[in-house]
């Protein structure tokens, strides 16, 4: 077989986008995966009951509806079809009171409006700002930084002052935002619960301007969900790179980068085996395994690793999946019809929440990022039951418990069952029944999410902070942003390059396009 003019190591859902862009450039492109099946955070399975659907890591797709990247490629062509709840969020509280998020903006503002008069304008405000801005904020977010044109053109569209209005709105803290924008407690809630999706909490920079940026997405777009599962978006890409002459091979793990002259140029797997190479190899990997790891530190700047050193990762996540018997009975009715639902008492909890994260404790009452998965995709179970799943985050170094069962961050059944019990009762607060609806329930802590994924390290499903100073030209260390390396020939192609987590193919279409640019170079 003759070389391959590029080799990309992973196929998660950057590396299968980035195969995509060369193949359609017209090179030769093989994709190695070590797992025994692709998608890497982009699968689902019927593990716990085989008549019910579960996403195994990541589930509502915004930024995947948003992105020019996955738009170009055209995936509903291949077969991908996506599924909308008939609401898209929501926060319901003890009191019956429920913070709506919509993709009808008047059933949002509405729902706002009911904690405080003034609250339906403002989110019309927010909106009119965000419509405004839209394409180029999206610019910003999808391409290399420095984003030159979709810079120049946020400039032109907002005027100097107006665009350094924007700037300090998007660095506003999550409570912050709240405080400038709404009177009454829904809208604060959205915007927070929104930023926790990440690692930033209620009172962190930039966590405001990311849960604007959510919420507003989810307004535009929604949070759809492939139907049959997160799966069918991994089989989509597949399909259709291999129509493209594309190869991918599983269960292939990849153990180094061979580098001679200062260039990529094999790539050698587990067997022994090493492929050749002609242009490039694109390594959809933590950029902490690539540099010192899959690539010798004899090849590496002594600064680099230095400052790789200091990479953190995000959060640790505890992952519960359940198999109810039928729809989650919320107390407040506007929750029954969410896909997604936060689970946090207050503003305030959020806040305890987060300092008992940043001390390194397991918080005592979690903040729960839950799916309703049938009431978004009625393919996911039998027809009146449900498939649910919910999420929280714990420390990645754990140093003690803010609850009463002294968790050590051993993660083994004991400790796995008590948080699950911890999320379950907050449902229930807010469900009552909630626990004598669920058939079978499955628990991954983070070395089980580790396991199934080599790049979730420690649970962290972002693949590193989205803290300020862990973005942009931080990203993954200072200097950087673009998805060159110290390696001619070698890009990095995961989410721990800019612009970060999330199912939306910039970092592998970013680390494409820079391959291509520079053959296109060479052949001059």
């Amino acid at each position: 077989m003759p070389a391959p003019d590029a080799v990309v190591v992973g196929a998660g859902p950057n590396g299968l986008v980035a195969a995509n862009v060369l193949a359609d450039a017209g090179w030769d492109v093989l994709v190695l995966e070590a797992q025994d099946e692709p998608g890497g955070a982009v699968r689902s399975d019927r593990g716990l009951r085989p008549d019910y659907v579960h996403d195994l890591f990541s589930a509502f797709y915004p930024l995947a509806a948003a992105s020019p990247v996955l738009r170009a490629l055209r995936l509903e062509s291949t077969g991908l079809r996506w599924s909308h709840a008939p609401a898209v969020l929501a926060h319901p509280l003890r009191d019956g009171r429920c913070a709506v998020l919509s993709r009808d903006p008047e059933e949002t503002a509405s729902s706002l409006a009911a904690f405080a008069p003034s609250d339906g304008p403002a989110w019309h405000r927010l909106l009119r700002l965000y419509r405004h801005v839209e394409d180029d904020v999206m610019g910003c977010l999808f391409t290399p930084f420095p984003p030159v044109r979709a810079g120049l053109g946020l400039v032109r569209r907002t005027g100097p002052s107006g665009g350094l209005r924007l700037a300090r709105t998007m660095l506003l803290p999550a409570r912050r935002f709240g405080e400038e924008h709404f009177a009454g407690e829904g809208g604060p809630l959205l915007i927070a619960g929104n930023a926790l999706h990440s690692d930033l909490g209620a009172e962190s920079a930039l966590g405001g301007g990311l849960g604007w940026l959510m919420t507003m997405l989810g307004q535009v777009h929604g949070f759809p969900v492939p139907v049959g599962g997160a799966q069918a978006l991994t089989q989509a890409l597949v399909r259709r790179l291999e129509a493209r002459g594309g190869v991918l091979r599983c269960g292939t793990p990849v153990t180094e980068i061979v580098v001679r002259g200062g260039r990529a140029v094999a790539v050698r797997a587990a067997d022994g085996f090493a492929t050749p190479v002609r242009r490039a190899v694109l390594a959809d990997v933590p950029a902490p395994a690539l540099y010192g790891g899959l690539v010798g530190e004899e090849h590496l700047p002594p600064r680099l690793l230095a400052d790789l050193r200091r990479f953190q990762w995000d959060l640790s996540t505890v992952k519960i999946d359940w198999a109810l018997s039928g729809p989650i009975p919320w107390t407040a009715p506007q929750a029954r019809g969410a896909g997604t639902v936060h689970v946090a008492d207050s503003l305030d909890s959020l806040t305890h929440y987060g300092a008992q994260l940043a001390t390194g404790h397991v918080p005592a009452e979690p903040f729960t990022v839950l799916g309703q998965m049938t009431t978004a995709d009625p393919t996911r179970s039998p027809a009146g039951t449900e498939s649910a799943w919910a999420y929280t985050h714990v420390p990645q170094r754990v140093r003690g418990d803010a609850g009463a069962e002294g968790l050590s961050g051993r993660w083994d059944a004991r400790e796995k069952d008590a948080l699950a019990a911890r999320v379950e009762a907050g449902i229930e607060r807010l469900a009552p029944g909630f626990r004598d609806r669920v058939l079978a329930r499955r628990v991954l802590a983070p070395p089980d999410l580790e396991q199934a994924n080599a790049a979730l390290v420690g649970g962290a499903v972002n693949q590193g902070s989205s803290a300020l100073h862990q973005q942009l030209v931080f990203r993954p260390v200072p200097g950087t942003g673009r998805p060159g390396t110290p390696v001619r020939g070698l890009y990095l192609a995961s989410a721990t390059a800019h612009p970060g987590g999330g199912v939306h193919g910039a970092p592998g279409a970013n680390a494409a396009r820079a391959a291509l640019r520079a053959g296109r170079w060479r052949r001059r």
